[in-house]
C-alpha cells in the first residue's frame, strides 16, 4: 500500500510448494490507520531508529526532534515516512516506484527531502528495495524497511525456532534507552554472537546487561563487509519447520536484528491472527543508531547536490 509504503503481504512457497505469506500485518487500512506504533512493513524515514533525546546539531545549528520513544525520537518522529501517503507508479508488473517530498522543517528535519523508494520483485525470488534521496539543505537520512518476518507463517507463535546468522563480529551496545554508548563490542562469547548459525532463542535467557536493556535483541550490528563493491550478504535466516530461508543483501554498514520482544498479542493481524510476543522478526539494513551524534559512526548526513 502507498500508505507508508507498507509491504502487506509477501507469499513464498514452503517446502511442500504450499504458498506462505511471511510478512506481519493488516486485513485493512483502518487497522494501519490506527495501530501504526508497530511499523508493520512500513519504509522508515527521515531517520530509521533512534536518536538520542530528538536532538542533534548540523552546520552550527541545533534542531530538536519529536520525541515518542521516550527519552529519544524513534524512525522520524510520530509523522515520519511511515504515516504518509506516497506518490505511487507502477513501472511494470515487477517494478513499483513510490516517491514522498518531505516539507523542510517537517517532524523537525532540515530541507525540502525528495525520497524514491523502487520496489521490484524478480524472478528469483528477491524482494529488491532501492532508495534514493536528494534535499536542497543538509539533513540527516537514514531509510529502511520495517517489515515483520515469521518463516512459518505470519501468526505463527514463535521465531525462536528459526536458525539465524549474521555476518558480523561487532555489534553496538546499548544504554537503558536503547542509545549506542559509541563503542564497537565483540560478539565473541556473547549471546550476540551469531556468526554462525543457531536457534534465536537459544540465549534469551541470558543475564547480559545488553539482553536486559533491549528486553531481548533490539540491536545493531556492524557488519563485516569486503572491499568489493556491491550488494553483500547481511544474514540468513531458515525455518526448519517450513524448509523457507531468507537471505538479506545490503550496501548499508549496520542491520537492525529486532526480535518483537514489544509485540505482546494485544494487535490482531491478518485472518483474525493475535501477534504473540517474539512472533516476528525485524532485520532492518541501516546505517547506525545517533549517527548523528557519534562522530565515530559513519555519517549520514546528505548535503545539497548529492544522492543519498
Amino acid at each position: 500500500t502507498n500508505f507508508g509504503g507498507r509491504i502487506v503481504s509477501f507469499m513464498v512457497p514452503d517446502k511442500a510448494g504450499k504458498p506462505t505469506d511471511i510478512v506481519l500485518g493488516y486485513d485493512s487500512l483502518n487497522h494501519y490507520l490506527h495501530n501504526n506504533e508497530a511499523y508493520f512493513g512500513a519504509l522508515i524515514g527521515r531517520y530509521g531508529n533512534r536518536i538520542a533525546k530528538g536532538s542533534f546539531q548540523l552546520e552550527g545549528r541545533t534542531y530538536q526532534l519529536p520525541i515518542n520513544n521516550a527519552p529519544n525520537s524513534l524512525h522520524g518522529g510520530p509523522k515520519g515516512f511511515h504515516n504518509q501517503v506516497w506518490d505511487a507508479k507502477l513501472i511494470d508488473a515487477q517494478h513499483l516506484e513510490l516517491q514522498y517530498v518531505s516539507k523542510d522543517g517537517e517532524e523537525g528535519y532540515p530541507g525540502n527531502l525528495t525520497a524514491k523508494v523502487v520496489y521490484t520483485l524478480t524472478d528469483e525470488n528477491a524482494l529488491q528495495i532501492d532508495y534514493t534521496a536528494t534535499a536542497d539543505k543538509a539533513t540527516v537520512v537514514n531509510l529502511t524497511n520495517h517489515a515483520y518476518f515469521n518463516l512459518n507463517g505470519a501468526g505463527a507463535a514463535t521465531i525462536n525456532d528459526h536458525l539465524l546468522q549474521i555476518n558480523a563480529d561487532h555489534f553496538t551496545p546499548v544504554d537503558s534507552t536503547l542509545i549506542p554508548t559509541g563503542v564497537l563490542a565483540a560478539v565473541k562469547g556473547t549471546a550476540f554472537d551469531f556468526t554462525k548459525a543457531h536457534a534465536i532463542g537459544d540465549s534469551l535467557g541470558s543475564k547480559d546487561i545488553q539482553m536486559i536493556n533491549g528486553k531481548g535483541y533490539d540491536h545493531n550490528f556492524a557488519l563485516n563487509r569486503t572491499a568489493a563493491p556491491g550488494l553483500q550478504t547481511a544474514a540468513t535466516v531458515y525455518a526448519p519447520s517450513t524448509g523457507i530461508q531468507m537471505e538479506v543483501l545490503t550496501l548499508e554498514p549496520g542491520i537492525q536484528f529486532y526480535g518483537g520482544n514489544f509485540l505482546d498479542g494485544s494487535l490482531v493481524g491478518k485472518q483474525g491472527k493475535p501477534y504473540a510476543f517474539r512472533s516476528a522478526f525485524c532485520l532492518e539494513t541501516q546505517h547506525f543508531p545517533d549517527a548523528p551524534n557519534q562522530k565515530s559512526f559513519a555519517s549520514t548526513v546528505l548535503l545539497p547536490g548529492k544522492t543519498y
